[in-house]
């Protein structure tokens, strides 16, 4: 009889880029997924320029920054600063992944702002609320980044808006959330959080939930997968780091937090945990939150085509609220 151990098998895998062997190890592509390799534009032709930055030498965290070339003579006073968070079910992703990267690039370009894109410690490696721990660091690098002449030269940085889609969508939460308006005073100013498609999630099942078809970007099999990778060990969907609106989760009736944008896919399983988020927030604990669906689209469909007409809805659709909220008391 052999005395060789078997093979390790897959236990747990995320789009091929994130695998969980049976013998507890963890398998990584330094590839992004095929999904997300989209048309990224030259840089003389988006009119931005960016660059790569370490923001954590411990973990070895990297941060994407973006600002305009050019201005403009009518716009020559300094832009607001979107802290960007992206998703990949708090287990993949980076800044550097072309979907994520060609989507800064159009916030960067058509708000206009400049954009800091943050990664941050992944499941399962690191289980939450490492990645929410690690968006409250970001935003005090960001604090101390603020004299930067890169940065400093073209940001208003007591214009701030914290972002981030899906498991962004929910670290920019949390981060908001935290710090409340002035958390960052008196160099930094919070002025608003933009959460896409945020992911949350609960124990009860939604409608949207249970009717997902098989066939769509998110389904609740891989968002369930993606919890059970995250979330830490014992933790149920209810707990607050990934259901900050649910059962557990502690009022926010106290906090002073500026406005919130919430976006939904009209076709994504989380629109109902968006929506219940959205009323809570306004109706019990007395936020200024504005919630809008847009029809027809799935989960992601910024980032797997970030040049679509629905992509081009998102943009004015946040460009329209930074406007409207970057100067709000």
């Amino acid at each position: 009889m052999s005395s060789l151990a078997p093979e390790p098998r897959v236990v747990e895998d995320c789009r091929g880029v994130l695998q969980l062997m049976s013998d507890g190890t963890v398998r990584r592509s330094a590839e992004p997924a095929a999904l997300f390799l989209v048309d990224v534009p030259d840089d003389d032709d988006c009119g931005v320029e960016w660059k790569d930055v370490t923001w954590d030498l411990e973990h070895d965290l990297n941060a994407r920054l973006y600002r305009p070339r050019h201005l403009g003579a009518a716009n020559d006073a300094r832009i607001p600063v979107v802290a960007y968070f992206h998703g990949g079910g708090f287990c993949i992703g980076s800044a550097r992944w072309p979907n994520f990267h060609a989507w800064c690039l159009r916030l960067c370009s058509e708000l206009p702002a400049v954009v800091l894109s943050f990664d941050y410690r992944l499941a399962p490696e690191h289980r939450l609320p490492a990645a929410q721990e690690d968006g409250a660091r970001a935003m005090t690098w960001l604090r101390s980044s603020s004299a930067e002449p890169w940065l400093a030269d073209t940001a208003d940085f007591a214009r701030v808006f914290v972002a981030g889609d899906s498991a962004g969508g929910n670290i920019a939460h949390h981060v908001a959330a935290g710090l409340g308006k002035s958390g960052l005073a008196p160099a930094v100013r919070i002025r608003g959080s933009l959460l896409l498609a945020p992911a949350f999630a609960g124990e009860a099942r939604t409608r949207a939930e249970l009717e997902c078809p098989r066939d769509a970007f998110l389904t609740t099999e891989k968002w369930d997968r993606y919890a059970r990778l995250a979330l830490p060990e014992g933790a149920t969907r209810d707990d607050p780091v990934i259901s900050p609106a649910g059962p557990r989760a502690p009022g926010l009736e106290a906090v002073e937090m500026a406005p919130v944008l919430v976006v939904a896919g009209g076709r994504d399983m989380l629109r109902d945990r968006n929506a219940q988020y959205a009323r809570r927030m306004k109706e019990e604990w007395g936020k200024e939150v504005e919630y809008v669906e847009i029809a027809g689209v799935d989960h992601g469909f910024f980032q797997t085509d970030p040049w679509s007409e629905r992509a081009d809805e998102l943009v004015r659709i946040v460009r329209r609220f930074v406007v409207e909220h970057m100067d709000s008391e």
